[in-house]
Formats: C-alpha cells, sequence, structure tokens
C-alpha cells in the first residue's frame, strides 16, 4: 500500500511506541512517538473510516480481532492510510457464556490464542493500545477473570513492549475495579463504559479513590436501563435530539474537564446494530444516515458545526400521548400520530412510519439480539408528519417509529411503546 507517496510494508514495518507518562504534577497522558496523543475515538463496528476521519476523529476500538465487520488487517491498514489509530479488542471468553476460569486448560488454550493474535499485528504502525477482553465484570463471580487478564497483559509486555494493554468495566464496578486492582496489576490502564451515568464518573472515581490513568471507552446514548419502562416492560427511548444533547452533556461534564486521568475516550457506536431498538445506540441509521449525534461529535473533535446539519425532533404524540403515559390502544381501532422536525438549514423534510413489534431481548453487554419485524399495512399517509394508525390485530407489546430525512445523508428519529388489548 501506498501512504503520503511511500511504499509500506506492514510485515516488516516497525511499531509506533505508544506509552502513559505522569508528570510531576501527577496528570498522566498518552505519548505516541514522543508526542502527547490525544485520543478523540469511536467505536466502530462496520462503518466508513473516512467519513469518520473527515469529521474529526483520530482513532478508532474494536472488540474483537476478526470478529466485526471489518478484519483487523484491513482495519489497522485503512487507519493508517488515513492517518489514524486502533486500540484492537481482544475478545476474552464470558462467565455469562459459560467459561469456567477455575478451568486451567481453558485459560491457558485462550492465552495462546491472545499470543497469536498479538504476534500477528503487533508492529502495525497504527497499532495503538490493546483492549482485553469486554465488560467481563457483566454477571461475573469468579475473579480469577481478572487473574487471566493479568496473564494476558504480562504476556503481551513480553512480546510487545510498545503498546499498553487495558481491560474494560461496564459501569462504576467497585467490585470489578478492586479485583482489577488486586490481580492484574500489569495492565497499564483501566478503561470504563458508561451513558447517562458517565457524567458521575469523575466523582465515582474520587471517592473511590483511584488514582490511576484511564479511558472511557463507551459512552454516548442513555442506555435501556437507565430509562422510564413502560407498565409492560418496555424501555422508552429518547429521541435523535435528546440522544445528541446527551453527547453533548456527557462530553463536557465528565470528558472535558477532566485531564488529570483521564487519557482518551471512544464514543460508542460509529455505526448501527439492533440493541433493544435498532436506533437506540447507532449513530447511523440501518439505511446509512447520519444522525444528530454526530454533529455533536463534529463539534467536539473540529470546533465547528458541519457544513449541513441533521434534522430536530419532538418525541412523538400517539393519541395526544406521550410514550410515559403508558398507552393501550384497542385492536383495530385507529389513532392520530404526529411528530414535529425543523431543519437547521431549511431543507425539505420528508417522514417515514413503520410498526413494528417490541423486542423480547434480555441480552446484556452488547451480545447479538435479534431484529423484531414490521408489521405491514397499519398505517395511512406513512410520508406525512401526521399519520393515521390502526392498532394491530394481535394483542401484545409494539413500536411506532419515525424518521425524518432532510435529504442530504441527514436523519432524526423517534419511536413510540404501545401495547394492543
Amino acid at each position: 500500500m501506498s501512504f503520503f507517496g511511500l511504499h509500506v510494508s506492514y510485515a516488516t514495518a516497525a511499531p509506533v511506541h505508544v506509552e502513559i507518562k505522569k508528570d510531576v504534577s501527577g496528570n498522566y497522558s498518552l505519548v505516541r512517538d514522543g508526542k502527547p496523543y490525544v485520543v478523540k475515538g469511536a467505536g466502530v463496528d462496520g462503518a466508513d473510516l473516512s467519513v469518520l476521519a473527515a469529521h474529526g476523529a483520530n482513532s478508532i476500538r474494536t472488540w474483537s480481532i476478526d470478529g466485526g465487520a471489518i478484519p483487523a488487517q484491513e482495519l489497522l491498514d485503512k487507519a493508517l492510510s488515513l492517518g489514524m489509530t486502533v486500540s484492537l479488542g481482544i475478545d476474552f471468553a464470558r462467565e455469562r457464556h459459560g467459561f469456567d476460569y477455575n478451568d486451567d486448560k481453558a485459560i491457558a488454550a485462550q492465552l495462546e490464542k491472545v499470543k497469536a493474535d498479538v504476534l500477528k499485528y503487533k508492529d502495525h504502525p497504527a497499532l495503538l493500545s490493546w483492549f482485553i477482553g469486554n465488560e467481563l465484570n457483566f454477571d461475573f463471580t469468579n475473579p480469577k477473570v481478572y487473574d487471566a487478564v493479568n496473564d494476558a497483559a504480562k504476556l503481551i509486555k513480553s512480546i510487545d513492549p510498545h503498546h499498553p494493554t487495558t481491560t474494560t468495566i461496564a459501569g462504576f464496578d467497585k467490585k470489578a475495579l478492586k479485583a482489577i486492582q488486586q490481580r492484574a496489576p500489569d495492565l497499564d490502564f483501566v478503561s470504563f463504559q458508561l451513558y447517562a451515568d458517565v457524567v458521575n464518573l469523575p466523582k465515582y472515581i474520587r471517592k473511590f479513590g483511584y488514582e490511576g490513568p484511564y479511558m472511557i471507552t463507551e459512552w454516548g446514548a442513555v442506555g435501556h436501563w437507565e430509562v422510564f419502562k413502560t407498565k409492560w416492560g418496555a424501555p422508552v427511548e429518547t429521541t435523535s435530539s435528546e440522544k445528541a444533547s446527551n453527547y453533548a452533556k456527557s462530553y463536557v461534564k465528565a470528558i472535558e474537564p477532566e485531564g488529570k486521568q483521564l487519557i482518551g475516550n471512544y464514543v460508542f457506536l460509529w455505526g448501527q446494530k439492533q440493541e433493544r431498538t435498532g436506533t437506540w445506540y447507532g449513530m447511523f441509521l440501518d439505511s446509512g444516515e447520519r444522525t444528530e449525534a454526530i454533529d455533536v461529535m463534529h463539534y467536539v473533535w473540529r470546533g465547528s458545526w458541519p457544513a449541513n446539519r441533521s434534522p430536530r425532533v419532538s418525541p412523538i404524540a400517539l393519541d395526544e400521548k406521550v410514550a410515559f403515559d403508558n398507552v393501550y390502544l384497542f385492536s383495530g381501532d385507529s389513532y392520530e400520530a404526529t411528530i414535529n422536525a425543523v431543519d437547521p438549514d431549511n431543507d425539505e423534510l420528508q417522514f417515514r412510519w413503520e410498526v413494528r413489534k417490541e423486542s423480547t431481548a434480555t441480552e446484556v453487554g452488547g451480545d447479538q439480539e435479534a431484529i423484531p419485524p414490521v408489521v405491514e399495512g397499519l398505517i395511512k399517509n406513512a410520508g406525512k408528519q401526521t399519520i393515521t394508525l390502526t392498532a394491530p390485530q394481535d394483542a401484545g407489546a409494539y413500536r411506532l417509529y419515525a424518521y425524518v430525512y432532510d435529504g442530504k445523508g441527514n436523519a432524526a428519529h423517534a419511536n413510540f411503546p404501545f401495547f394492543v388489548k
């Protein structure tokens, strides 16, 4: 591959040295190739990296070596061509999936896999750091998982002295953090993953007394476990505009002012996925349009707004009610639903509506979920701002979705859970 006019052979390329330094005032910083490196990052799975770079990001993270949409080699090569770095995730077995951290043979086999992966990619010049496992604290009972993490960290140091290691924690889990401090001292830093609660992370860290370096490696929307739930258990999702506001608030409160221990962050998710809904965490729609959260991150990374911005929306009104009203509909009856939307650039807006069955997923930690099916034939005037909804024939939980497009590659969204009697 040609990089800035030079031919680079990745098999023989020299690694770029990365380390964490602490100054005389006790402030930590990430240093890459001898210079301070401020991570402006995003978690990526399949999205166009050139678009991410154009918005001002300089780094990406993954959750496994080759388990994502883009294999590690291709991802590293593409990142290098864009002047970006990659924190490679090393998939680590989880207790909740049945792995036994008392099984020495299984642990040894896992460590051999880690060694093979590290040897394969350790010298790539786009590599920034290693993430050993993701949210291994979810439902964990055996603290030996962090003995295994430490063994992996020691192994990595022995064969790759150029790239620091971490593991990620779901939430601010004091039990997990204590286990990491006691059992995994060879990690170079700790990584936290919080959503609405990220604004409290600085307070949690000070109260706990953790004084080491850390990253925030997932943050963004309000989590589906952090919101109001209807009487039938459906979480009420925020609109794309409310999500954008939460991205901005999280950055201003938990990231921007924290210069002493915080050495980087990766926003979630530069892409799209199904997790309770298809719009909850992704910064793109499944059809590829950008949402308002990207506008916010463009401002964070570049200090200015993008040339064309996403539409803004209010929550859906259904039968003159809001989602917090626990709305029950009668099978076959007709109801009015509407959404208010404005475009900052006065672009002409188009509307699309659909009804899906409510997700019955109970997975945690980002595990793969089934996509609920669309229920056809229920919406009249589906291309309008106000529609007529006919309640489905079958009783049960459903969700009404509204999408707003500006014709310039941007979109907004909102949805409304309801129950049919």
